[in-house]
């Protein structure tokens, strides 16, 4: 592994790994907060890197659809998953939860508050 992608990879996993419960990211979001953006299809070979679980199944496109072929395995996984965070999934796009704890997105990719 070089050293570039170690580093990427372990960024990758930072960001990934704080994603919270009812909350997705897209791919290019979590490359962009972890300092690599342009990066986005590199996210999830990173993800399948880890040696740690991490919350994969919170990445999502941009448009919030799911990666995977609508009726797979991975794509019942992942809705079942994503429901139990409480997240609504309606025809293969993700509707994140209410929460009193909105930030903003500033703050999600840069740690930045208002």
């Amino acid at each position: 592994m070089s050293k570039f992608q170690n580093k990427f990879d372990q960024k990758i996993w930072s960001v990934v790994s704080q994603i919270k419960a009812g909350r997705v990211m897209a791919y290019g979001e979590v490359a962009r907060a972890a300092g690599y953006p342009r990066h986005a299809r590199m996210v999830s070979k990173a993800m399948s890197r880890s040696p740690d679980i991490l919350p994969w199944y919170r990445v999502v496109r941009s448009n919030r659809t799911l990666a995977f072929d609508e009726g797979s395995d991975y794509y019942k996984n992942q809705v079942k998953l994503l429901e139990a965070d409480g997240v609504i999934v309606s025809e293969g796009k993700v509707i994140p939860m209410e929460s009193d704890e909105d930030t903003s997105l500033d703050e999600l990719l840069w740690s930045v508050q208002e």
